[in-house]
């Protein structure tokens, strides 16, 4: 940062770990506000937009979309009557969550079957023969 306690684009990219076209386009979606500009109208971020982009990133990482992203942030503004909202919202991302995480322990299953019945100098292959089977509905 510098004496007043502004970054560059680059500068804020680089710390939250995504490129300066990602901060671009947060800002032209609505996400971030327009940040104050260098007479050059270089970008330049205060500590609430790096705190607004930290919230957006830590938000991604826990799969929120954008647009579920941009609900929390006007929630954030008055968290005390967003409570209920913001409940609803997570509690939805945790049944997709859940939902994702049997279909991924499911295929995990398969996957070590498949691997227990190709083994080494059998005859065929059980891998490519499931792979090659129709499938459940007996579409081709």
């Amino acid at each position: 940062m510098n004496k007043v306690g502004l970054i560059t684009i680059g500068e804020a990219a680089r710390s939250l770990g995504v490129g300066v076209d990602t901060l671009r386009y947060y800002e032209r979606i609505g996400l971030v506000p327009r940040p104050a500009r260098t007479p050059g109208n270089a970008r330049l971020y205060d500590s609430r937009d790096m705190s607004r982009l930290r919230f957006i990133r830590r938000a991604q990482k826990m799969d929120f979309s954008l647009e579920e992203i941009g609900m929390l942030l006007r929630m954030r503004a008055d968290p005390a009557n967003a409570k209920d909202e913001v409940r609803r919202l997570t509690a939805r991302k945790l049944e997709i969550t859940d939902a994702r995480l049997r279909e991924l322990t499911q295929l995990r299953d398969e996957l070590r079957l498949l691997l227990n019945l190709c083994k080494a100098g059998s005859e065929g292959c059980a891998i490519l023969d499931e792979l090659d089977a129709p499938d459940d509905a007996g579409q081709m």
